[in-house]
């Protein structure tokens, strides 16, 4: 069952943490950036796959088929809807993410002259398609640096105007850094590159789940992100493609369900987002993706931009004050819940371990799968990571900020 209207224009915290058994263990989870929790109404909808129709989508006319295909096309019109695509046909289904980069990346039409444009701030799976590319076609690939490391991190609209051309192919940027937590100007640096004819990519893997996006208004061509970092399962993923250009990405993988027809000697590919799913997909993922959209839905994007926005400020606030801890990211308002910092002699695992071992506190330890960023603002061994999303509550933070700073003064 879905979510009653004890959500609808109002975020009530404790409600929504009844869904969430785990956290009435005692435990904080404070590393949503990597992968957020499943609530039961999720779970539910994809046992009721299982349970009750479970069939391949698209393969037969029985009931059993005609329910799953019916749930697992509902689900990506849902998708549609969330983030304002024109239709259903422009919503691709993927793993994740990464997946969703690497088809585009691998089935552009690549010339030696061409170029591609990304930034320093990016994830691994947003940097380093773009460097193997380099190797395998000879383009050029231009990284973009933000201003003001370690404190700012905002990417400045002016800097891709200087590197953007019309040898530019493609423009691949985070809408959200997962190391800063900036909301990056993106609209702006799509209308720069749309100037010289080149192609957007967003990797919307920490904007989708957190803030309103909207992907007509940013203009975009291309734009992917990941089910479970928005309370969907595992292994779900989308990559929404502009309709215009389904015929300048070469699919990386065709057989089954991608094509129209099959002759002896030649095939002819589905002209809609089935071209880029071959294979039996994951039905139930998809399934509880959209049942993720519809519990986000009900809680509202904006109440969840508002309560993050309050646990952003706290943390940051909190964390700035601890003699002995230092904080990456900029100093202002235009920030989801996501805050990376380090205590003073003492390395991030440690830290990390420290807090899970005197509070049940769960943060993230390492490089953050964005090695280039790290090593501009902190060593190799990177930052902690605390990162927060609408069932974390204030006190949580609160307890995050005594912890460290009870931890930073015992290791002075």
């Amino acid at each position: 069952m879905y979510l009653d209207n004890r959500y609808v224009n109002l975020l009530n915290v404790e409600n929504v943490r009844q869904d969430f058994p785990v956290l009435q263990t005692g435990v904080i989870y404070l590393d949503s950036a990597s992968s957020t929790l499943t609530p039961e109404p999720v779970l539910q909808k994809m046992l009721e796959f299982y349970h009750e129709y479970r069939a391949n989508v698209g393969r037969g006319h029985y009931e059993f088929s005609r329910r799953a295909t019916y749930e697992y096309e509902q689900a990506r019109e849902k998708i549609a809807r969330f983030i304002n695509a024109r239709s259903k046909g422009e919503v691709i289904f993927t793993r994740n993410t990464t997946e969703g980069i690497n088809i585009v990346a691998n089935g552009l039409k690549w010339q030696e002259n061409d170029k591609v444009v990304t930034t320093l701030i990016e994830h691994h799976s947003n940097f380093i398609v773009w460097l193997r590319v380099r190797q395998k076609h000879g383009v050029e690939v231009d990284v973009v640096r933000p201003r003001e490391l370690p404190e700012g991190g905002v990417l400045d609209p002016s800097e891709f105007e200087k590197v953007v051309d019309d040898r530019t192919k493609i423009v691949a940027i985070t809408h959200i850094s997962n190391v800063l937590g900036v909301v990056e100007p993106v609209e702006e640096v799509v209308k720069v590159a749309h100037e010289h004819g080149a192609y957007v990519i967003i990797d919307a893997a920490q904007s989708v789940p957190h803030i309103r996006v909207d992907v007509q208004k940013i203009g975009c061509d291309f734009l992917a992100f990941s089910g479970h970092k928005m309370c969907a399962p595992t292994g779900c993923g989308v990559l929404y493609i502009r309709k215009e250009l389904f015929d300048k990405v070469e699919p990386s993988y065709i057989g089954g369900g991608t094509i129209v027809d099959v002759n002896i000697d030649n095939y002819t590919l589905d002209e809609g987002p089935a071209r880029f799913e071959a294979g039996t997909p994951a039905i139930a993922e998809a399934i509880g993706l959209g049942a993720a959209i519809t519990y986000l839905n009900e809680i509202g994007i904006e109440n969840i931009e508002k309560h993050e926005k309050e646990l952003s400020e706290r943390m940051q606030g909190g964390l700035e004050q601890i003699s002995g801890v230092v904080t990456y990211g900029p100093k202002h308002e235009n920030r989801i819940a996501l805050m990376c910092f380090n205590v003073e002699g003492l390395a991030p695992r440690e830290l990390s371990l420290a807090l899970e071992k005197s509070a049940k506190i769960m943060v993230r330890a390492g490089h953050h799968c964005a090695l280039p960023l790290i090593k501009s603002i902190a060593d190799k061994a990177g930052t902690v990571r605390a990162s927060a999303y609408f069932y974390n509550t204030k006190e949580e933070i609160e307890k995050l900020v005594q912890e460290v700073g009870q931890i930073a003064r015992a290791h002075k």
